[in-house]
């Protein structure tokens, strides 16, 4: 007999582990499992508690704008005449004529 061989019939052989037994297998069955508890704990919460419907904003928004409008139309033109002017540079790369 060689030295492996002795060395092979030396050892003293261990029992085979369950399956259920082995933490690799919680480790790879862990990560999905808990993905998806997580999931169903969202759509409990998601259908408990929905997020409140939107009053018609875009028809507050118009309101909203036509008011300040009427406010200070002209005051507003005014005081938006640097913007305007760069912003008009700005599309055409032509620098505005002074006035």
């Amino acid at each position: 007999m060689s030295n492996s061989q002795a060395a092979l019939k030396a050892a003293p052989l261990q029992p085979e582990q369950k399956w259920y037994q082995n933490p690799f297998v919680w480790l790879v069955i862990g990560g999905p499992l808990l993905v998806v508890v997580a999931s169903f704990i969202t759509l409990y919460l998601a259908i408990t508690h929905p997020d409140p419907a939107i009053d018609d904003y875009y028809r507050k928004g118009i309101e909203i704008n036509k008011t300040l409008d009427a406010q200070g139309q002209e005051s507003q033109s005014e005081s938006m005449a640097p913007a305007i002017q760069a912003r008009n540079h700005a599309q055409t790369g032509l620098k505005p004529a002074e006035e």
